[in-house]
């Protein structure tokens, strides 16, 4: 008896990590083309459990965008790093490390309402990854400031928030491919302290 108890107590285990492996993979695939705003319980018919499953493994809608967005912020943070480690000017550094942030935040339509609640409420799950970023935002703008690439009454907070603006935007219905880079030029000459340059593309 003392042989087999081991084991059962193990299958609870694995059945629920592929329960939660599961959902997450379904809540993916119902994100990506229904947008943050669909509705959970239909996650979880799509997946074949129970609503209490799902709600067991991810108790609110924040929870299991914090999860499904743990991979991209490895990646995130994985481009932190190499623009840490460049020798380049700080000012591109911090352009390029908004960019990667408003990818990050255009993962599925609707994403940056959540990530603007969290930031705001600081009680959600994704409140920690946010508040993170807004930092290391701060970490690429002051060593813009300090080479004079950065005009200096610019704050982390705010450049995030414009992030958002910009990967909301990108979603909108009128929004087209060339959209996107658009807004990032145009945010940056909010940010930047170079002058503009004649015919000079952002």
């Amino acid at each position: 008896m003392s042989q087999t108890t081991p084991g059962a107590g193990r299958k609870p285990r694995t059945d629920a990590q592929r329960n939660r492996s599961h959902i997450l993979d379904t809540a993916e695939e119902y994100f990506s083309a229904h947008g943050v705003s669909g509705s959970l319980d239909a996650i979880a018919k799509q997946a074949g459990v129970g609503p209490g499953t799902l709600y067991r493994h991810f108790p609110n809608r924040e929870a299991l965008l914090a999860a499904l967005l743990s991979a991209r912020r490895e990646r995130l943070e994985q481009r932190r790093e190499s623009l840490r480690a460049g020798a380049g000017d700080a000012a591109d550094a911090l352009a390029q490390w908004l960019d990667a942030l408003a990818e990050w935040a255009g993962a599925f339509d609707g994403l940056p309402e959540p990530l603007r609640q969290a930031l705001a409420e600081g009680t959600s799950p994704l409140a920690l990854t946010c508040e993170g970023f807004v930092s290391t935002t701060d970490e690429f703008l002051r060593a813009a400031q300090r080479e004079g690439g950065a005009r200096p009454e610019v704050r982390g907070r705010d450049l995030f928030l414009a992030v958002l603006a910009v990967s909301w935007v990108r979603g909108a219905a009128m929004a087209d491919d060339a959209s996107g880079a658009a807004l990032s030029a145009l945010l940056r000459t909010g940010w930047s302290s170079a002058p503009a340059r004649p015919g000079a593309e952002g």
